[in-house]
């Protein structure tokens, strides 16, 4: 028989394996990333504006991808988004370990090299967008305001995302962000892959995402940008 003060013991450790799984996802999210850029191949649409921004500004990607995050928030604010732990987390979390993992990973020369990090980076990529939605702490920041645009005007979550995403995508291209064969394997398998996560956690029991207030990144999972 269940007695309250055995409730909130099973309540906070649920609740610390929760922000576990937090924060480990973002972190191998950080991870999967910086392994794209050193494969050299292409990258998602958002890191690619990362890099564009990080070349003009000679600055570390991932600290260009921290400062893209925090401004990204604040257009929450017009379309009345609230941000869960997560959200605020990954703005630093995700960042800090791309440009860690890049401090020790070195740039990959050589096509079975570079295709071999390429294909990990987006299968762990895959487990990490798996991990912290299913952690469900809320949606990552970019993701937020591509369903926040959806809430609030007539286009869907997909077309939504489709332009945000082609914008960012462009503007990083142009800016000098890497776009190859990387980008398009990431589009046409992160979707896939994200879905197996996400079912794979929650046989495994991992899925808390319906205990938060914010919907967990988005319920289109067909191609997730970066948290």
């Amino acid at each position: 028989m269940s007695t309250p003060g055995r409730n909130r013991r099973l309540g906070g450790l649920r609740w610390v394996r929760r922000l576990g799984q937090l924060y480990l996802g973002l972190v191998l999210y950080g991870v999967s990333a910086a392994m794209q850029v050193q494969a050299g191949l292409g990258l998602d649409p958002w890191d690619v504006l990362h890099q564009g921004l990080a070349v003009v500004l000679d600055h570390r990607i991932g600290t260009v991808s921290i400062a893209v995050g925090a401004l990204v928030l604040l257009l929450w604010i017009p379309l009345r988004q609230w941000p869960g732990l997560g959200t605020v987390s990954n703005v630093l979390v995700v960042g800090l370990a791309m440009n860690a993992t890049l401090a020790v990973l070195p740039e990959q020369h050589g096509n079975p090299a570079r295709i071999s990090t390429l294909a990990a980076a987006v299968l762990l990529c895959g487990v990490a967008t798996g991990m912290y939605i299913t952690a469900g702490f809320g949606p990552g920041p970019r993701d937020g305001l591509m369903t926040g645009i959806a809430r609030r005007t007539p286009l869907s979550i997909r077309l939504s995302r489709t332009l945000v995403e082609v914008t960012v995508l462009v503007t990083g291209w142009l800016l000098g962000g890497t776009v190859g064969v990387g980008t398009v394997l990431f589009a046409v398998a992160i979707g896939p892959l994200a879905q197996l996560f996400l079912r794979l956690f929650a046989r495994l029991g991992l899925d808390s995402s319906n205990l938060t207030h914010a919907a967990p990144q988005d319920t289109d999972v067909t191609a997730p940008a970066l948290p």
